[in-house]
């Protein structure tokens, strides 16, 4: 049992470091107005006694320095060993390792822009943040489950270790900068009072919120949720139309598998400066030049138009719903990207 239960190895060092450093001041003050030597002698008294290596001179001291210094040594080297045996216990421990893993982390958190923060790195947060980086997209986690957080560092996900409704926390991997934060913590009530911390330090941020109760939506969405995910409806959803239509949840699931990344559905935002602003549907030759379907146009008003005909013009604020190859959509995207 130490004298210090409970702490780390680099609080063990930092708390012996301060005593050691208190014990070798009092102990210079002492010899040198007690023993009458002089600043450089005291010091030097000082460090040999802490150090064990001994002196001739302990003989002549008087009963009183004596008694002192043998204070000083019982102190002194107790300090001592606290000290170093805090670092060896963090030697042993590799926490060195983590300490640069952590500052090296940290750096790469302080440098990213526009990622997606995703709180809870369960099952769900898990899959999210694989296909998230098989899109190209930063991912950060907060988890405080240690399970979970050495299986996200095997899997090199930045990851921080903390409450995520805690501003501080949220704050740590770069909220303020950030473009989503997924609420996928395995309450309900947490969700929501993630989300709505979250609203209140970015009020631009996207945020995606589980909720396993459909009670539970209206409640999130009143927090500040933009979009609200039910596994339970999703997974019922899907069991229903492989029984009822079998080949459109073949043509889903297709879209939505790892290994078909390659076929995607797409959205592109037309901006003021797009080449996209005021050309019809047929004019972007879209299925002939790039061999993409536009699914739907999801106007600025919020109006969605599926299979949009032909003469449909597009207008700035519009979205479009692009079905093709990544690579083809990554063509008309550049075709038709902003000019400035």
């Amino acid at each position: 049992m130490t004298a210090f239960p409970g702490k780390t190895p680099i609080e063990r060092i930092a708390a012996g470091g301060v005593l050691l450093a208190y014990v070798f001041a009092v102990a210079v003050t002492g010899y040198r107005y007690v023993g009458d030597y002089g600043w450089l002698e005291s010091i030097w008294m000082v460090v040999i006694t802490i150090s064990t290596v001994g002196y001739s001179e302990s003989s002549s001291l008087s009963p009183a320095l004596q008694l002192f210094t043998v204070f000083v040594i019982l102190i002194g080297m107790s300090a001592a060993a606290y000290t170093f045996g805090g670092l060896i216990q963090l030697l042993l421990a590799g926490e060195i390792d983590r300490l640069i893993g952590l500052r090296r982390m940290t750096a790469e958190i302080a440098d990213m822009n526009s990622h997606v923060i995703i709180c809870g790195f369960g099952r769900m947060g898990h899959s999210l943040a694989e296909d998230l980086r098989s899109q190209g997209r930063t991912v950060v986690i907060i988890e405080s489950n240690g399970e979970r957080i050495r299986e996200a560092d095997l899997l090199k996900f930045p990851c921080i270790t903390g409450d995520a409704t805690e501003e501080t926390t949220l704050e740590s991997v770069g909220i303020e900068r950030a473009r989503t934060l997924v609420a996928a913590l395995s309450g309900d009530a947490e969700n929501v009072f993630l989300t709505l911390t979250a609203r209140n330090l970015n009020s631009k941020i996207q945020i995606v919120a589980r909720a396993d109760q459909r009670s539970t939506e209206k409640k999130l969405r009143q927090a500040g949720a933009d979009r609200v995910v039910m596994p339970t409806v999703v997974g019922s959803r899907q069991m229903a139309r492989v029984i009822t239509r079998p080949t459109t949840a073949d043509l889903i699931e297709l879209l939505s598998q790892r290994e078909f990344a390659d076929l995607e559905l797409d959205e592109l935002y037309v901006d003021e400066l797009s080449g996209l602003v005021g050309m019809s549907v047929g004019a972007t030759d879209a299925h002939r030049d790039h061999k993409l379907l536009i699914v739907a146009i999801q106007t600025k008003d919020e109006q969605l138009v599926f299979n949009p005909e032909a003469s449909q013009l597009i207008h700035a604020g519009d979205t479009l719903m692009l079905m093709g190859r990544s690579g083809d959509i990554s063509e008309f995207r550049t075709k038709f990207q902003r000019t400035d």
